[in-house]
């Protein structure tokens, strides 16, 4: 079953109502890649009835107030991109699609989404209670990566300016951050028994009053005039995320504080491997579908992740922030049941999409230091070079593709998710193993690494490593493609104008890619500053974080576009 999205399927439950509503950007897809569904589906199993209302309406309350009012709180989130990022691309101009709405078309998801979506709630109950918000509605709870990722002040792209916490914009009553399973399900039982959830660890809320025993960020007023300060900000708040380490922040805003707990902790293996083993129906609910197929589902359906979090750091992503720098895997048990389970649905062609994670041979091992003591403040697992404490072993995941792959019913078990090569060079016990499996089975024709650049200078903004791996990689990729005798590439993505580039730099990046790669590549994207990244904070700062030195920012749209045109064209001569 679906969780109800409309009142008669409430009814049809044998409900008088609901405890909470959830909001979503996305149409309502019940996935585990769907953070609204899993979610949804947690709450559901431990008692609570749940429903979800995707993309309302944002003309009137009445889409919104479909369901009624919930009875314990009501949960938003733009869905599972920024609604910026979703809407626009990085030369600021409306996309026209969205793999997430009915149909495809970009009109469903409102700029902004998360604080659109609270005073839509908000006219709804003011419209129920007589043009008068009742003192004890229901509270706003924001979530998902949207909300994770600006719950301090934020560099905001789109408008060029230091923004607020995303709180105290949206007027909502609480933030729950991260993956947020944990806490939700706490949330939910803390207010049932009625009693305040302010102490919860994954929270943010805003008070009236400093919480004396955290560390206090720079104000908002002050970070949004000093980038300097902004600096100093941006890198208490990065250090402050690891749920083993990490220290309960607070931020002024006017005369008020934003109060943000620690992390919640992270889930265990048994408790990720119940994530997994719900009920999903791995399509798209038939309300929605009836307004068009979505086309996120096409990658997503016949997929399965089998881990989360990054050991990589690299300066453009965020999945440090929202997911965190610790990996925590499932069990082979999970991973394999949900294999079979797969292979009982009548539209599965025996074709297993992707098995991977943020990136995909990083299942399996992780610092044992760090699970004892949490992630180093002062160095990275990766970068400038592997840590001799990662013990990197890819044996874990051999075992599990072969597994998985001798399942009856399973043709082909690609994997789409990319792969991080200086990773499979380290591992010298089982990386020329690993690399031999993914060649011989597991490549739909194509195989996906992400360099970003090849200049060292632009590399070391990134935190990727150099070409040297790359080319490595490279090398023994085509031996085994050729071995298993078939005709693979490797798909390069690119980033063009990342602060600290230039285009001499593409310049050069081209020339490598021509000469060294024999590509002209084609997966090049113009850098976007999302909240919450390094990357990010080099390019409203002009200025490298660790050194303070001045740095070369691209900030002009049509010289961006030279930049990433220059990676693209295919040349007729030779470049100067």
């Amino acid at each position: 079953m679906f969780l109800p999205t409309t009142a008669p399927e409430v009814e049809n439950l044998g409900w008088d109502g609901l405890d909470i509503i959830l909001v979503s950007g996305d149409s309502y897809i019940d996935s585990p890649y769907i953070g609204a569904a899993v979610i949804g589906r947690l709450l559901l199993k431990a008692g609570y009835r749940v429903g979800i209302i995707a993309q309302p309406d944002t003309s009137s309350p009445e889409d919104i107030g479909r369901l009624g009012r919930p009875r314990l709180f009501w949960g938003v989130t733009a869905g599972s991109i920024d609604s910026m990022v979703a809407n626009y691309t990085a030369l600021k101009k409306k996309r026209k699609s969205d793999d997430y709405t009915p149909g495809g078309f970009n009109n469903r998801r409102p700029d902004r989404a998360s604080i659109v979506y609270a005073n839509l709630i908000r006219r709804f109950h003011k419209q129920a209670a007589g043009d008068k918000q009742s003192a004890d509605s229901p509270p706003i709870v924001l979530g998902g990566i949207e909300a994770s990722l600006r719950r301090v002040a934020h560099y905001d792209f789109w408008s060029d300016k230091i923004r607020r916490s995303l709180l105290f914009d949206a007027k909502a009553d609480y933030l729950l951050y991260g993956m947020a399973e944990k806490s939700v399900l706490e949330f939910a039982n803390i207010l049932k028994e009625g009693k305040n959830p302010a102490g919860l660890r994954g929270l943010c809320r805003i008070a009236r009053e400093k919480q004396e025993e955290y560390l206090e960020l720079p104000a908002y007023e002050r970070v949004a005039g000093d980038k300097a300060a902004f600096i100093e900000m941006f890198h208490t708040f990065y250090r402050n995320n690891d749920p083993l380490t990490a220290q309960g922040l607070v931020q002024q805003h006017g005369d008020r504080w934003l109060v943000q707990n620690p992390p919640a902790p992270y889930q265990t293996q048994s408790e990720l491997d119940a994530v997994y083993a719900l009920k999903y129906q791995r399509a798209q609910h038939p309300y929605y579908e009836s307004q068009g197929p979505v086309r996120a589902l096409d990658t997503i359906r016949f997929s399965i992740p089998t881990h989360r979090g990054c050991y990589g750091e690299c300066s453009f992503c965020a999945i440090a922030v929202h997911e965190g720098r610790t990996v925590r895997w499932r069990s082979q048990e999970s991973i394999l049941a949900e294999a079979r389970q797969m292979t009982r649905n009548p539209d599965f062609k025996g074709y297993i999409l992707d098995l991977g994670g943020p990136t995909a041979n990083m299942y399996g091992f992780e610092c044992q230091k760090k699970l004892e003591r949490g992630a180093c403040l002062q160095k990275q697992c990766l970068y400038p070079e592997i840590c001799p404490l990662l013990k990197v072993d890819h044996k874990p995941q051999v075992e599990l593709l072969k597994t998985i792959r001798s399942l009856r019913g399973v043709k082909k078990v690609f994997v789409a998710s990319g792969l991080r090569y200086d990773l499979i060079q380290a591992d010298h016990l089982c990386g020329e193993r690993y690399l031999q499996e993914i060649s011989r089975e597991h490549v739909s024709g194509q195989m996906k690494v992400a360099p970003e650049h090849t200049e060292d200078r632009v590399l070391r903004r990134m935190n990727k490593p150099g070409t040297k791996a790359l080319l490595a990689f490279k090398e023994k990729f085509e031996k085994y493609s050729r071995k298993a005798g078939k005709a693979q590439f490797l798909t390069y993505y690119i980033i063009a104008a990342h602060p600290g580039c230039t285009e001499q730099d593409m310049r050069s990046l081209k020339r490598f890619t021509s000469r060294e790669l024999k590509v002209s590549p084609e997966q090049v994207q113009i850098f976007t500053p999302t909240p919450s990244t390094y990357s990010t904070l080099m390019y409203y700062t002009e200025m490298d974080p660790f050194t303070g030195e001045p740095l070369f920012v691209e900030k002009d749209p049509q010289r961006k576009q030279q930049q990433k045109d220059i990676a693209t064209v295919k040349q007729k001569r030779r470049l100067p």
